[in-house]
């Protein structure tokens, strides 16, 4: 399992535009991974379950892998979710270089508030958090006071189930992409 999470790393910070379809896993098995993240979300935070009614378009990636010594990547696969249903695969994909090591995986999820910010994410080929959209990252002390009435950011994002040694960990120059070939087995 680490073996196959370090290879895909390696695929990914190789090729930041797309994934070749070997590399993506499953529809069946995305799927899986992607509900069972929503659970641990909304028991970890209750009123997720209220903005994600609220929002135009929840992605959620269960588990993105990042890894490196020196030069670092990190890759992921997920499904973009319209009022519950899943419409779109998209992965997400990073590379890095400076003074890092080690070995973390967590899992996130984008909560897209407005139409103009969903649709970004559809028109362009491939999408660079940083750039588009405004993105918060909402952590356990601010969390707590996002309700779908005060939530003005066009783009949330909430990690989760945090494992492993990495120093430091951001969204910033991840990109995200939609896998266009997908084994829907």
């Amino acid at each position: 399992m680490l073996v196959d999470c370090l290879d895909r790393v390696a695929v990914g910070a190789t090729n930041l535009t797309s994934v070749s379809p070997v590399a993506a896993e499953s529809a069946a098995e995305i799927e899986r991974s992607v509900n069972s993240a929503v659970k641990k979300l909304a028991a970890k935070y209750p009123w997720t379950k209220e903005l994600a009614e609220k929002a135009k378009g929840v992605l959620v990636f269960p588990s993105v892998v990042k890894g490196g010594f020196m030069v670092g990547g990190q890759y992921g696969e997920g499904a973009l979710r319209k009022h519950g249903k899943t419409v779109a695969y998209y992965n997400t994909v990073s590379a890095s270089y400076g003074l890092q090591a080690g070995l973390q995986r967590y899992g996130y999820a984008l909560f897209f508030m407005t139409d103009s910010a969903l649709e970004y994410l559809d028109r362009s080929d491939g999408w660079e958090l940083g750039t588009g959209p405004s993105v918060v990252v909402a952590d356990k002390g601010m969390a707590g006071g996002i309700t779908s009435t005060t939530a003005s950011a066009d783009v949330y994002a909430f990690l989760f189930d945090q494992e492993g040694l990495m120093a430091g960990l951001g969204l910033q120059g991840t990109k995200i992409t939609r896998i266009k070939e997908i084994i829907s087995v």
